[in-house]
């Protein structure tokens, strides 16, 4: 039996976490040796008496075939930490899941994603900049990462599957077990034209506990992590001190003083999270990885964006090519372009940061747009 099976029946076992696992990786028995071993013998490794009985009696080829035959009939797959396949930005990070079960296209975890998440209550404003933050950035090819919760989650998960990037759902439940329940549409979705994670075995249930967990993974798996809108008690501060932890950015969405919602995103900009008002100030501090392609599992594969073919107008797209001529006169307000193209807002923010992304246009504060 080989290590990543033996691996996979361990997190199967009732009771036995990371810790556990971690104390017999370092003992040497993520091996066949493992089988047969007595109570004593585990004990011996660190576990408790009772997590020792429990692989004594339970942990063997027969039980581990089992489980894998109800994992593959619930439509689920698995990686392991020993898999080439298995997200290199997460194995970076202190805790990394020894497995991952996943429904979709597991590929999206190794491809450059921005991580969004919030509050499960969130204001019409909150809505308004979570839907367009993460439509622009799936369609400008990152992938947003979020934990299928309520309120900001869903909302940018609906978005993101707009986009070229899509989106992954990671979640404090097995897979056969959806929470919140009404996500279920969404989670179907998603699994379809996303990716849904999780590490926890089939037949796990919705715990608070699992919660924090959960947001060390949607952050080990980005290369940032976006906060649209939190209170100052909010899970999503932990998914930003997890992307602390790990050494990746942290952005935040400024709100109006005098909203709750508002306190916690406000406060990681006061500590040093990037502002964000638009999708650009994301992207910018990843254009080296856009849209470049992945050159093999696990790896990002940058693009050089001094790339003249991406500077030469002839490139441009006939709707580009008009908005950069209206350009030429400016620059001009956000305002300002929505009167003169007729565009509705949505459009006209895709092909504004399209150009950005092709350096042919900048931002500058206060949501005006020149050529460059």
């Amino acid at each position: 039996m080989d290590i990543r099976r033996l691996l996979f029946g361990l997190n199967e076992v009732e009771g036995i976490g990371w810790k556990s696992i971690d104390k017999i990786r370092r003992s040497g028995l993520l091996n066949e040796v493992a089988f047969g071993l007595s109570a004593d013998a585990w004990e011996k490794v660190g576990l408790t008496p009772k997590m020792s009985q429990r692989l004594a009696e339970g942990l063997g080829s027969g039980w581990i075939n089992a489980r894998l035959l109800l994992m593959k009939e619930s439509g689920a797959e698995m990686v392991t930490i020993f898999d080439e396949e298995y997200p290199a930005l997460l194995k970076e990070t202190q805790q990394p899941p020894w497995v991952l079960y996943y429904r979709g296209n597991l590929a999206l975890a190794s491809r450059p994603a921005i991580a969004m998440v919030g509050t499960r209550v969130p204001t019409a404003y909150g809505r308004k900049a979570g839907e367009m933050l993460a439509e622009e950035l799936s369609r400008s090819g990152l992938t947003v990462v979020s934990g299928l919760a309520r309120g900001i989650d869903s909302v940018c998960h609906e978005a993101a599957l707009r986009g070229e990037g899509s989106t992954i759902a990671v979640v404090a439940t097995g897979l056969d077990k959806v929470y919140p329940p009404e996500n279920r549409e969404l989670e179907r979705r998603i699994a379809g034209d996303g990716l849904v994670i999780s590490e926890y075995p089939l037949g796990t249930k919705s715990h608070p506990g699992l919660f924090p967990q959960r947001n060390r993974i949607i952050a080990g798996l980005s290369l940032g992590t976006l906060v649209v809108e939190a209170d100052s008690r909010s899970g999503s501060l932990i998914t930003a001190d997890a992307a602390l932890e790990a050494g990746r950015d942290v952005f935040a969405v400024p709100g109006p003083l005098t909203s709750p919602k508002s306190r916690g995103a406000l406060e990681l900009i006061k500590q040093g999270a990037k502002l964000v008002t638009g999708a650009a100030d994301v992207i910018e501090e990843y254009i080296a990885y856009l849209p470049g392609k992945i050159a093999k599992p696990g790896g990002l594969s940058p693009f050089c964006v001094e790339n003249e073919d991406l500077q030469a107008e002839k490139k441009l797209t006939s709707e580009e090519s008009q908005l950069y001529h209206i350009l030429h006169q400016g620059p001009f307000t956000l305002d300002e372009l929505l009167g003169r193209t007729g565009w509705d807002f949505g459009h006209l923010h895709s092909v504004l940061l399209s150009l950005i992304i092709k350096k042919a246009v900048t931002q500058l504060p206060g949501a005006v747009y020149k050529v460059i």
